[in-house]
């Protein structure tokens, strides 16, 4: 992996990776723009202790641009875009319009039930191809391993920046998610807390320890490997399975067979297996509505969930991947149920579920 840093015309970073050494990465920002200003601010629910990010800056954001004025495309003559050369493999650059950034002044508590902290943070953008029309589906395993490596890198970074607790790679796909950008992308958040579902799990792995000596996400993947019933795929270093409890229609989570934190503590060979694995994932997602000759971009969310930067030592590096849709002409809306008291109810069954994934293996 080669890895070239540049700055764009308002001064945030930009990170070409790269698998050719001989690779031009000396074009200049030309626009005209102004420094970034973030405003964020963190507030604690007095009442659940999860922290809210407020960031009305974003308002302003851009919002399902034409693909002639896609941000994300190398800039070409006359349109210039967010990444100054002509072409790219991977590029990572900070948000223009970030939820968390360093900077952000600190607010005044106006009572003392109200926990607000400034929003310190990072937020990154990761184009995956140049390719406008492409998806995360379409890439062979080099640039899905390219993709993989620039995930580490931004890890790894990203954890010893003051003040992150957690580092959160993600990919959000398709506008029945809420996808503002078609270019094919993910995000970074480098995050001044630790999430509430990280935090969630965190006291259920400290209650399966006490209460059993063991590790809970070894028991479950455990559990998972020995009954098969919800397993998807498996390989020498990875297993996917649709978790018991599934909370969406089609909710796959990939683990290693090996514990670890976070990305930056994969070996190589779990790092090479990785890459089919996941494309495979992917691509039976986009068979599940469509056919094999003819694939439907399913939208998704694929998140992955690595332990906080401190604490959180019987947490388990995996990937959640999970869609919105539950037919072909159907989407999962949250009803209020789930939207107003965190109870989910799913209308498809985690075995029917996990069958259905490998029958649309090819």
């Amino acid at each position: 992996m080669i890895r070239t840093t540049a700055k764009l015309a308002d001064g945030r970073e930009l990170i070409y990776f790269d698998t050719d050494p001989v690779a031009d990465r000396g074009s200049r920002d030309l626009r005209p723009l102004e420094p970034v200003a973030s405003r964020s601010e963190i507030r604690r629910d007095p009442a659940t202790g999860a922290w809210v990010t407020i960031a009305a800056h974003r308002q302003g954001r851009i919002y399902h641009p034409p693909a002639d004025e896609c941000p994300l495309c190398p800039s070409r003559h006359g349109r210039l875009s967010e990444i100054p050369d002509a072409d790219y493999q991977v590029a990572v650059f900070e948000n223009r319009f970030p939820s968390l950034a360093p900077g952000a002044p600190e607010p005044a508590a106006p009572h003392p039930l109200h926990d607000v902290r400034a929003g310190d943070g990072r937020c990154e953008v990761v184009c995956f191809t140049a390719d406008h029309d492409a998806s995360f589906a379409d890439l062979d395993e080099d640039r899905a391993r390219l993709v993989l490596d620039a995930w580490t890198d931004r890890t790894a970074e990203l954890s010893a920046l003051p003040g992150v607790r957690q580092v959160y790679c993600f990919e959000n796909r398709g506008a029945e998610i809420g996808v503002t950008l078609a270019h094919p992308h993910g995000q970074v958040y480098a995050l001044p807390f630790t999430t509430p579902r990280t935090a969630r799990m965190a006291e259920q792995a400290d209650r399966h320890r006490a209460a059993t000596g063991r590790n809970l996400f070894e028991d479950l993947l455990a559990a998972e490997r020995a009954d098969a019933t919800r397993v998807v795929l498996a390989g020498t270093h990875w297993t996917a399975f649709v978790p018991f409890a599934a909370r969406w229609p089609y909710e796959v989570h990939l683990h290693p067979h090996r514990r670890v934190p976070d990305l930056t503590r994969l070996s190589e060979d779990e790092r090479a297996e990785l890459p089919g694995l996941y494309l495979d994932l992917l691509r039976r997602f986009d068979r599940l509505f469509g056919t094999p000759q003819a694939p439907v971009r399913t939208p998704y969310i694929s998140a992955w969930h690595q332990a906080p930067v401190s604490g959180g030592a019987e947490l388990a590096l995996h990937l959640e991947l999970f869609t919105v849709r539950r037919t072909t002409d159907k989407l999962k809306y949250l009803a209020g149920t789930e939207s107003g008291m965190e109870a989910y109810m799913n209308d498809i069954a985690p075995e029917d579920a996990a069958r259905r994934l490998r029958e649309v293996a090819r």
